[in-house]
């Protein structure tokens, strides 16, 4: 949503790409590069693994990784140790994965929110993080601000101050007191989709 147009092109272009090679072979084709770095993450917060340990084994089984595994590990690393348990307050994994999808009616599209860091704190509240994975573009305020506003609609059993949002390569933590609230997230929201989804058909027709 928030890529210059250059840049978005590109994204959707190869996104059309990926689709047209799934149409064709039936299966989704490659993997995701981030899935395994975020599963370690996570079994690192459960305190099942020392993420830098699996960031080495997955950088001696996959060399392409060697650039940005390491780099995400230590900016996580450095987020959960000085913002999410500035405290030190002891906590919890939830026992089964949060995710969740809601419907956008007005697009007929579904948004699958997945991949969640989830922990309740003895309090009562719990910490619901969100990770943003891309060099580019940097995630903006207003870009936090429609991701917490997602994230309400498909989890509305979690406080909506529990939820955070991190900007992995900036080291950038995101909280809903501190981006707010302006009331007019789904009209937002639903023009930026919009946008892209029109973008996106564009593009498949030109091909």
């Amino acid at each position: 949503m928030y890529a210059d147009r250059r840049e978005r092109r590109r994204l959707l272009v190869d996104d059309v790409r990926k689709e047209e090679t799934k149409d064709d072979e039936g299966a989704s084709n490659g993997g995701d590069f981030h899935g395994p770095f975020w599963a370690d993450a996570k079994d690192h917060v459960a305190g099942l693994s020392d993420l830098r340990m699996q960031t080495k084994l997955r950088i001696e089984s996959n060399k392409a990784r060697s650039r940005l595994y390491p780099l995400l590990t230590e900016s996580f690393l450095s987020l959960w140790n000085e913002k999410v348990r500035w405290r030190n307050e002891k906590f919890e994994a939830y026992p089964t994965s949060v995710k969740a999808q809601f419907t956008v009616e007005e697009l007929n599209a579904t948004i699958k929110i997945e991949n969640l860091v989830a922990v309740r704190i003895p309090d009562g509240s719990s910490r619901v993080i969100y990770p943003y994975f891309s060099e580019t573009p940097i995630l903006p305020d207003e870009g936090a601000r429609l991701g917490f506003w997602a994230l309400q609609q498909a989890l509305p059993d979690f406080r909506y101050e529990d939820f955070r949002i991190i900007d992995l390569l900036r080291r950038a933590y995101f909280r809903p007191a501190e981006v707010g609230r302006a009331g007019d997230e789904p009209d937002l929201f639903i023009a930026k989709y919009r946008q892209i989804l029109d973008e996106w058909a564009r593009i498949r027709g030109e091909r």
